[in-house]
């Protein structure tokens, strides 16, 4: 009978934070569909980071319309310059000494370590934040570290292959998902840093 008792209320545990699990999947999944996407608004820098062909091509574009007076890639494989960058993306730098490419960074954790050091060597007051919508609750995540004296305007990526309906299709389900649980990770992971620091 105990074991009994103990066995239901372990199950109800794991019901419950499974059930919560799905309610925060369902909300992340929400927002980063959300996002608008604020074309007419002018920074001092466009900062993108690296993982997708159409981020690039975007950040290209920002700077070709004078929206920004610099941009920065982050995460940038070792040897790839910008002419092969553009030959990749298909889009042209009008200013190519207005694009530094950063190499240091690996992921996402290290994105924000690159960008930060750009940003306080360049004296950024105000940057776009260029990355695909699934990617922005982390990155800003990771950025929130910190604490820059910048204001961020964030700009999504949004891709025709990571559809909306991410329930119906299992490849998108998987990339959300796992977006969702490594966010969920790095939250959780930098309140409790902060929670062992006070």
């Amino acid at each position: 009978m105990r074991y009994r008792r103990i066995t239901l209320i372990l199950s109800g545990i794991i019901l419950s934070c499974v059930g919560l699990w799905f309610i925060g999947l369902v909300w992340f999944s929400w927002k980063i569909n959300s996002y608008p996407q604020y074309m007419e608004t002018p920074t001092q820098a466009v900062v993108v980071l690296t993982g997708g062909r159409h981020r690039i091509a975007e950040g290209i574009n920002i700077l070709n319309n004078h929206l920004a007076d610099k941009l920065f890639i982050s995460g940038v494989p070792q040897k790839v310059k910008l002419a092969d960058i553009e030959r990749q993306t298909g889009v042209k730098a009008y200013n190519p000494y207005k694009v530094e490419l950063g190499y240091k960074a690996t992921d996402t954790v290290s994105n924000a370590s690159e960008i930060k050091d750009w940003v306080l060597k360049n004296e950024i007051a105000s940057l776009r934040l260029i990355t695909s919508n699934y990617h922005i609750p982390r990155a800003l995540e990771e950025l929130s570290v910190y604490h820059l004296p910048t204001q961020i305007v964030i700009h999504p990526v949004y891709s025709q292959k990571v559809a909306k309906h991410w329930w119906r299709f299992w490849g998108t389900f998987q990339l959300i998902a796992g977006e969702y649980n490594k966010f969920l990770y790095t939250w959780l992971h930098h309140r409790l840093q902060n929670f062992i620091g006070d």
